[in-house]
Formats: C-alpha cells, sequence, structure tokens
C-alpha cells in the first residue's frame, strides 16, 4: 500500500496540497473543544476518561486527514472512531446490562461484525456511499435505547437523542458530494460539528447513568 497516496474525496477539497481544506480542517476543533469539555467531569470513570482521550484523537486523527489528505493520515482519521464504538458499546455493556467482562468483551466483539454485516445490506446503500459504514452504529444505539427504555428511562432517552443527532450527522456526511454544486465548501464539516457534539453527549449520558448507579460498576 501506497501510504502517502493523495485521497480526493470531499466536495471542499480541489487539488492536493496542506490548505485544500481549511474549512473541512478548522472544524475539527469541535472534537477538542468536546473533549475538554467532558474531562473535568469524567474524573474517577476509568472508561469515561479512555473515551474522552478517545475524542481527542477523533479530532486530531481526522485534522491530520483533512490537511494532508493521503492514505497513513486517512488511516489515523479512522482508528480512533473505531475504538471509541468499541469502547463504548463495551462500557454500555458493563455498565447499562451490568456485564461481567467476559460476557461485554464477548459481545463487543461480536458486535463490530454484526454492523459490518448490516451495512452491507442497507436499503440504499448506494446512495449512502461511505456513509453506509457509519448507519449501524445509530442503529445500535437506538436498539440499546428500546431496550433499557424501562430499565433505565433516563439513559434511554439520552441514548436515543445521540443516536437522533448521528442520524443528522450521517445524513450531512451523505450530501457532501450531491450538493456540491450548490454549496462549494460541501457539508462534510457539519458532520464534524454534530459528530463532536454527539460523541461528547454519549459520554456525559454514560456518566449520568454510572453515577446514578451502584458505585462499585465504575
Amino acid at each position: 500500500m501506497d501510504w502517502t497516496q493523495a485521497i480526493d474525496g470531499y466536495c471542499e477539497r480541489l487539488g492536493p496540497g496542506l490548505w485544500a481544506e481549511p474549512v473541512n480542517a478548522i472544524t475539527n476543533f469541535a472534537f477538542v473543544i468536546a473533549a475538554l469539555w467532558v474531562w473535568p467531569v469524567t474524573r474517577g470513570l476509568p472508561k469515561a476518561r479512555i473515551l474522552a482521550v478517545i475524542l481527542l484523537l477523533i479530532g486530531i486523527g481526522s485534522g491530520l486527514f483533512h490537511t494532508f489528505a493521503v492514505a497513513w493520515a486517512a488511516t489515523l482519521d479512522v482508528l480512533p472512531i473505531v475504538a471509541f464504538i468499541v469502547v463504548y458499546i463495551y462500557a454500555a455493556h458493563r455498565d447499562f446490562w451490568g456485564q461481567v467482562r467476559l460476557v461485554a468483551g464477548g459481545l463487543t466483539l461480536a458486535s463490530v461484525p454484526a454492523m459490518m454485516a448490516v451495512s452491507q445490506v442497507l436499503p440504499f446503500r448506494a446512495a449512502l456511499g461511505g456513509s453506509a459504514g457509519y448507519v449501524p452504529v445509530p442503529l445500535l444505539i437506538f436498539l440499546h435505547a428500546a431496550l433499557l427504555a424501562r430499565r433505565a428511562p433516563v439513559t434511554a432517552r439520552g441514548l436515543a437523542a445521540g443516536a437522533a443527532l448521528l442520524c443528522v450527522s450521517i445524513g450531512f456526511r451523505t450530501l457532501d458530494a450531491p450538493l456540491c454544486s450548490a454549496v462549494p465548501i460541501g457539508t462534510h464539516f457539519m458532520w464534524h460539528v454534530l459528530n463532536a457534539t454527539m460523541l461528547g453527549w454519549m459520554i456525559l449520558v454514560y456518566r449520568a447513568h454510572v453515577l446514578a448507579g451502584d458505585p462499585a460498576r465504575r
């Protein structure tokens, strides 16, 4: 693989260069702001702290990708996102459902290929383009919200709100290319802003649930 291969996948980018996506690059500060927002309130909650660090890394990785737009930067963009999803799923199974580590870990590992499989059979997959891989994430969050509705209604509502915001965010990501002629800078930057908000919110939902429950589960 050529790690220096240029990637031109967004409306705003008109050619190679370090500053060819200024709006997409700058809006990654939203992830940094969100990470700094949740950091102080996650003290004493190890998994929430890990999620806050990963949130910061998402901003750095995405910022590098939209600045350099090459294969190695794309890897640094994707890996923290995957890490956040995996850690949050594990945290959900541990602390929303009270499962032991082995069960929570097994279900987390099973969730990843399951979401990949769902992304391959989605209706309108072609229209979703590169966003198809993200659609199973809000679906999984909605599923957890529905199953938690009676057991932990406040948490369920928080999860549903986060999933709904992610759906809007995915919509902006999907529309980046189709609306390019009408919106020269594209709409991908809204994916950054809304995702940063959503991920910070999801950390706060997790925090609120843990603090409201058994302290031993922290």
